[in-house]
């Protein structure tokens, strides 16, 4: 992790160097010209290109693997309808982590219809501690699995920053490997032996974000609620529900601080898989995901976001969190905490969007190192 954190120094610091070649104003001036110039055939090329990526953590090891990202505006000339995405990522870890996931966001005429959808294959020894806020590492065990996803919400616009709609998902785990004296099974778990998972919902969102994918100002709040149940096809009844509330507060020039809140919840007979996770690349950066599970999640984080020079910026954030059986079991004892330091460079100017490089820290050794694009939340 120090090799990589010393040649992504390097590489900032080479490109300071070429605007500091000369001492007149004049030759600075031309220098960052040549950058800028520079800069835009790299975005061309990024356009078509897959980036290569790496990233690690103690539990999944070394990661590599290529993403892509597009951000596309689906009607030539307009300038109310927000921009489109499209992302795909695969990667492939040293301790045989295989994931290959490809995630949209359609935005229609105006705004009007929103179409998010997810697909996604895996193949996980998944790192488990146990389910409950206070487990330990000397749990810690690998459940192996694999899994496909799809995931679709429609949102309709009710109003200039309201929208709702129903939503479908679908899992189908199998392959499943656990030891025969593994801690989930003393627990209790559920899904120790897979299964399909079919799911109905509906979601409701408010968005008053002047950009999704870099926001400086604005309000962000998604609520969504899911019911699977044998009625239509799944093998595991129980319920969903995930509150994810945001904002944006840009006090200077390009500053941004950045607060979000989230909550998950689950019900009845939830299989292990499906049961709040704590961690992740986005949220609680620093920790696996799924290491620490429950019913019940909340957490929250703060991150101030700056730029240095150009299309150079970083970020720092704190955020909180912990897991619980239920609401009525949920209290400010035994919080995770997590912290980190990132980098930002600007790969789409069109749409401000960027590259991300985070540095994230937790309790207990937890640490992860994540490259991925647009801001975190």
């Amino acid at each position: 992790m120090r090799n990589i954190f010393t040649l992504l120094s390097l590489l900032l610091f080479s490109q300071f160097a070429i605007a500091q070649t000369d001492s007149t104003s004049q030759a600075t001036a031309d220098t960052l010209s040549k950058f800028d110039r520079f800069n835009q055939k790299g975005e061309k090329v990024f356009q078509y290109i897959p980036v290569p990526i790496y990233s690690h953590t103690k539990e999944a090891g070394d990661i590599f693997g290529l993403a892509k990202y597009n951000l596309f505006d689906l009607y030539k000339g307009d300038t109310v309808t927000k921009p489109s995405k499209v992302s795909s990522v695969f990667t492939m870890s040293s301790k045989g982590r295989i994931n290959f996931s490809l995630s949209t966001e359609f935005i229609l005429k105006e705004n009007r219809y929103i179409f998010l959808s997810y697909v996604n294959f895996k193949k996980t020894p998944e790192v488990v501690l146990g389910i409950g806020n206070d487990v330990s590492i000397d749990n810690k065990e690998n459940i192996s699995n694999n899994r496909v996803r799809f995931n679709i919400v429609t949102l309709r616009k009710l109003s200039k920053y309201l929208y709702a709609g129903p939503g479908f998902d679908i899992s189908y785990y199998y392959n499943m490997l656990v030891d025969s004296n593994s801690i989930m099974i003393r627990e209790g778990a559920v899904g120790l032996n897979g299964g399909l998972n079919v799911g109905l919902g509906v979601g409701a969102a408010y968005d008053s974000r002047d950009n999704r994918y870099n926001t400086y100002q604005g309000s962000y709040i998604l609520f969504t609620s899911t019911f699977y149940g044998g009625a239509i096809g799944s093998e595991y009844t129980f319920s969903k529900i995930n509150l994810d509330a945001r904002k944006f507060f840009n006090p200077w020039f390009k500053h941004v601080i950045a607060l979000q809140v989230t909550t998950n919840a689950s019900y009845n007979q939830t299989p292990y898989y499906n049961l709040a996770l704590l961690g992740g690349s986005n949220q609680m950066r620093g920790y696996y995901e799924g290491a620490i599970r429950d019913n019940v999640l909340i957490d929250g984080q703060l991150e101030y976001r700056m730029p240095i020079w150009n299309i150079f910026g970083m970020t720092g954030w704190v955020g909180t969190g912990r897991v619980a059986p239920s609401y009525r079991d949920m209290s400010f004892n035994n919080l995770w905490l997590s912290y980190g330091l990132g980098a930002r460079i600007r790969v789409d100017s069109k749409h401000n969007t960027n590259l991300r490089i985070d540095f994230g820290f937790g309790q207990k050794g937890a640490n992860a190192f994540i490259i991925g694009f647009a801001e975190a939340f």
